[in-house]
């Protein structure tokens, strides 16, 4: 610690007061057992928590209420029916998206082949596409009268579908194919993330013990990636659960489908959310599974030196097999969809292309916008809170208010909707009673619910940017600032969010994009006539007017390639020693250690 001393004793003594003044003001005061009180921001962090925690709390909570019988007769027939559907879902969706992921991941980040730079970023296309919108595209693609069966007729002599055997695209393995093929990504991304992190030299020294490339890849890399592709196939398992959109097309009950169902076809709300209740369960052991897996196995890096990586070159046969392996997902996932989207967008589109098209659009963009700042917002708040102070129950809320992303978007709905058609009733009941007057539906007749589900759900994205952002910024910054006499909330304001402005427009970027393609909470918490993008092309789809449901599709998928591009970019410079000291040249030891004498 450096000290800076002047020769005016006055004046040391006013500096001395200043500062110390500062530090007691950043640093809340503690009493004498040394136990440290929680100061306004833990407090503040501690409210988000619970705020965001209420859905789940209120779907919890509705476990052992009667719900007249309902729940008895969806027991006895439904119910082994959204479990088993399930079950089959997540198991065929965890290999097909883990398998394209690990495996395209390790072959554009060890491995040079023709297209392989450019297959580094197209690898994560798909997941600007919802999978409802490629459920839709490939049913138009796959359908009787569509394209390729018609080809088929004509090319073999066919004239119905009794001369020939082709698999029905809307079924459960159709779902599977969809889900795996947008959902890959979200593998990719942290396995390719884990191995630009392995050190180089791990691998070689497996070479010389005489591994080859394929036992080099399963006993070693993928061991060592295997808390990021655990935590890959966990997102793309808790999507497949949230889904609605593509199951609820291809006919297919799940969970998601029943709640819906539950809720609008039986008019049983209760019974709507013990359903949502024992989806949470699922959720639940999908994590714990994950984590006991695990057991108490730690994997880590035991050097901080790292050369620069060498992609092995493949050539001829297997350069090709390679090319063909990662352009496959991408060309499936998302060049063929989105090319068929702008043929129909361009030879018929939406009827109501104009000022009604703008609306949705409007809607749309209102509700993202709003969201993705409210979420931004509330993310920089428990960042920095964990910043200042690091406390169990700064960490505890953290956690909480993080979960939301692991609950599916109609368990949310449902968990919202209650408390508050809850409070509208009583806020009418009390002004009919005393004023003769009807306020109407202040919260479910609006789109507060609706921007409220999307922070349950989607706050833990947004944190998870801020939160690495702000860990990148020197310590030494904040004890700068509240030298110089900021408090915390100008130290945040006006040190470091100036600093972390990238990180804070890629969080707010990620919300409006999730929030663009988000449908069933939408569905069931719009307000009366206020149809966003997503759902004008639910129902436009499902009354089988594919085509005019193209446009608004498209426009989807075009706001999702922005953060596809930027995700791509953050990547290729998260490998440790990538700076320009990476390259410089150790310098050897001075003398033989082997024939060095103690």
């Amino acid at each position: 610690m450096l000290t800076w001393v002047n020769a005016d004793p006055a004046f040391n003594a006013r500096y001395t007061g200043a500062v110390a003044s500062q530090v007691y003001s950043y640093e809340t005061k503690r009493p004498a057992l040394g136990l440290r009180v929680p100061g306004a921001w833990t407090w503040l962090t501690v409210a988000i928590a619970a705020v965001v925690a209420l859905p789940v709390l209120v779907v919890g909570s509705r476990i052992f209420v009667d719900s007249g019988g309902v729940w008895e007769h969806l027991a006895e027939t439904v119910l082994p029916l959204y479990v088993g559907n399930t079950l089959l879902l997540l198991l065929g969706v965890g290999v097909l998206a883990g398998s394209i992921g690990v495996a395209a991941a390790w072959l554009v980040t060890m491995h040079q082949f023709p297209g392989s730079r450019i297959l580094e970023w197209a690898l994560l296309l798909p997941l600007a596409v919802p999978a409802y919108v490629l459920a839709y595209a490939y049913t138009d693609l796959l359908a009787y009268a569509g394209p390729v069966q018609t080809a088929l007729r004509g090319a073999f002599g066919w004239h119905s579908a009794r001369d020939y055997w082709f698999p029905n695209i809307r079924s459960l393995g159709g779902a599977v194919l969809m889900l795996g093929l947008v959902l890959y990504p979200y593998v990719y991304l942290l396995a390719r993330t884990a191995f630009l992190e392995q050190s180089v030299c791990v691998l070689e020294v497996s070479r010389t013990l005489g591994r080859g490339p394929w036992r080099n890849f399963f006993g070693v890399a993928v061991p060592l990636a295997r808390p990021a592709i655990a935590a890959g196939l966990a997102l793309a398992l808790m999507e497949t659960i949230a889904d609605y959109g593509t199951v609820s097309y291809f006919g297919v009950a799940t969970f998601t489908t029943g709640i819906y169902r539950t809720w609008f076809g039986m008019g049983a709300p209760v019974a709507a959310a013990q359903l949502a209740a024992a989806m949470l369960v699922f959720v639940a052991v999908l994590i714990g599974l994950e984590r006991w897996s695990r057991g108490r196995a730690r994997y880590y890096h035991t050097t901080g030196r790292y050369r620069h990586l060498s992609p092995r070159p493949l050539r001829r046969g297997k350069g090709l097999a390679a090319l063909a392996v990662c352009a496959a997902p991408v060309a499936l996932g998302f060049l063929l969809p989105a090319a068929l989207l702008l043929h129909l967008a361009i030879g018929q589109g939406d009827p109501l292309w104009g000022r009604r098209f703008l609306d949705f659009a409007r809607n749309s963009f209102v509700l993202a916008g709003v969201t993705a700042g409210l979420a931004v917002l509330m993310a920089a708040v428990m960042a920095y809170s964990m910043r200042l102070r690091p406390t169990w129950m700064t960490r505890v809320s953290v956690r909480i208010a993080s979960l939301g992303y692991a609950v599916p978007g109609s368990v949310v709905a449902v968990g919202v909707l209650i408390p508050f058609a809850a409070f509208d009733n009583t806020v009418d009941g009390f002004l009919r009673d005393t004023f003769g007057v009807s306020s109407g539906l202040l919260l479910t007749g609006s789109i507060a619910a609706l921007v409220f589900a999307y922070l349950v759900r989607f706050l833990a994205v947004s944190y998870n940017t801020v939160e690495s952002s702000l860990g990148k910024i020197s310590p030494s910054m904040d004890h700068a600032s509240r030298a110089l006499g900021h408090n915390p909330r100008r130290t945040l304001l006006r040190v470091h969010a100036p600093m972390m402005r990238g990180g804070l427009l890629t969080a707010g970027l990620l919300v409006f994009v999730d929030v663009m393609k988000e449908l069933p909470a939408t569905l069931i918490l719009r307000p009366f006539n206020f149809d966003t993008l997503a759902v004008r092309v639910y129902r436009l789809a499902a009354d089988e007017r594919l085509a005019e449901a193209s446009t608004a599709a498209l426009a989807i998928v075009a706001v999702g390639v922005v953060p596809v591009v930027l995700l791509s970019l953050a990547i290729a410079r998260s490998r440790p020693g990538c700076g320009p000291c990476a390259t410089a040249p150790v310098p050897p030891p001075t003398g033989n250690p082997l024939l060095r004498r103690d």
